[in-house]
C-alpha cells in the first residue's frame, strides 16, 4: 500500500463531535524520548561539527552531548513532570532498558506509558530486518516494564512501505509516525486490525526547535503558548490535543528546562485540561469513534 491508500482524507470540519468527562476541553499529551546512541557510529544528531569538517569516529563530543541527557537531563524533566502530576508517554529504544534502566524504572513508578521507539536509534530504512527489530524492541520493553506496548514512534518518524503492517502484526495499535492532523485518524493495515495515528507534534518538538531551527532557549515556551492558545480557542468546535515532545539532551539542559516548566504551568492554569498518555488517547478515541468514521 502506498501512503495515500493507507489514509482516508477527511477534512477537520467533517469530524464527529468528541467529548471528555467533567466538561474538560483539551488533552495534554507529553512524550519523552529516550534513545541509545552508539558511540562508534555516526551520531543521529550533532551539536558540535567536526574540526575541518571531516567526520571522525568515534564521535566523542556529540555522543557525550546525548549521554549528558540520559545521565542528568532526564532527571530534570522527570522532576518537572512528576511535580506537576503529569504521567507521560515514554518513547524508548528497546535497548534503553539495558543501558539506562533507572530512567524506565522511575517512569513506570509514576504510571507513565511505555511506547516503542526502535531497538536502537536508527532509521527504519537502515534496519536490516524490520520484523526482528520491531519484535525485539517490543519484547524488551514489555519484559522490563511488565506492560503491553500498543504505541510506536519510529526513530525520526521513519517508515518503509512495510513498517505499518509489521507494527500491526506485533500488536501495535497506534503510531506517532503520521503527524497529519489535530485529531487521531485511522490508518489501513493488511492485518485488518485497527490502527490509528495520533497527533504527534512536529513543531512543538525540541528536536525541530532546538537542533534543526536553532532557536533561543525560550522557544519551547513561546511557540508552545501560541499553539495551546489557538487549540484552546478551537475547542469551541471540538476537542483538541496539545502534544509536546521532548528529549533529555535538549530540553533537560539547565538553560532550557525552566521554559519547559513554564509551558507546563501555563497549560495547567486551565482547569479543563485532561492529562492523557498515548494509550489513554487511543482508548478514549476508539470508544467514541467507530473505525473509518
Amino acid at each position: 500500500m502506498n501512503r495515500r491508500d493507507r489514509l482516508h482524507h477527511q477534512p477537520i470540519i467533517n469530524r464527529p463531535k468528541l467529548f471528555l468527562k467533567n466538561n474538560k476541553k483539551i488533552i495534554l499529551w507529553v512524550i519523552v524520548n529516550l534513545e541509545v546512541w552508539d558511540p562508534d557510529l555516526p551520531q543521529p544528531r550533532n551539536i558540535l561539527p567536526p574540526p575541518m569538517n571531516v567526520p571522525m569516529l568515534p564521535d566523542l563530543p556529540n555522543w557525550s552531548w546525548h549521554e549528558y541527557g540520559m545521565r542528568v537531563g532526564f532527571w530534570r524533566m522527570f522532576k518537572a513532570l512528576k511535580d506537576r502530576g503529569i504521567p507521560s508517554t515514554l518513547a524508548l529504544n528497546g535497548t534503553v532498558v539495558d543501558h539506562y534502566p533507572e530512567t524506565v524504572e522511575a517512569a513506570m513508578k509514576e504510571n507513565w506509558e511505555p511506547m516503542g521507539h526502535g531497538y536502537i536509534q536508527r532509521p527504519m530504512h537502515k534496519v536490516e530486518n524490520q520484523f526482528v527489530d520491531i519484535k525485539s524492541a517490543i519484547k524488551k520493553i514489555e519484559d522490563f516494564t511488565k506492560q503491553v506496548v500498543i504505541g510506536w514512534e519510529s526513530p525520526g518518524l521513519t517508515e518503509t512501505n512495510d513498517t505499518l503492517d509489521i507494527l500491526s502484526d506485533n500488536g501495535i495499535k497506534y503510531t506517532a509516525n503520521w503527524p497529519v492532523d489535530d485529531l487521531p485518524q485511522d490508518l489501513k493495515v493488511k492485518s485488518g486490525n485497527r490502527m490509528i495515528t495520533l497527533p504527534y507534534p512536529i513543531e512543538i518538538n525540541d528536536v525541530v526547535m532546538t537542533s534543526v531551527q536553532v532557536h533561543k532557549s525560550d522557544e519551547i515556551f513561546t511557540r508552545g503558548k501560541l499553539q495551546f492558545d489557538r487549540l484552546y480557542k478551537e475547542t469551541e468546535e471540538n476537542i483538541k490535543i496539545m502534544a509536546i515532545s521532548v528529549h533529555p539532551y535538549l530540553t533537560g539542559v539547565p538553560h532550557r528546562i525552566g521554559f519547559f516548566e513554564k509551558l507546563l504551568d501555563y497549560v495547567l492554569e486551565r482547569d479543563n485540561v485532561e492529562i492523557m498518555t498515548g494509550k489513554d488517547i487511543y482508548n478514549w478515541y476508539t470508544e467514541q469513534v467507530p473505525e473509518n468514521s
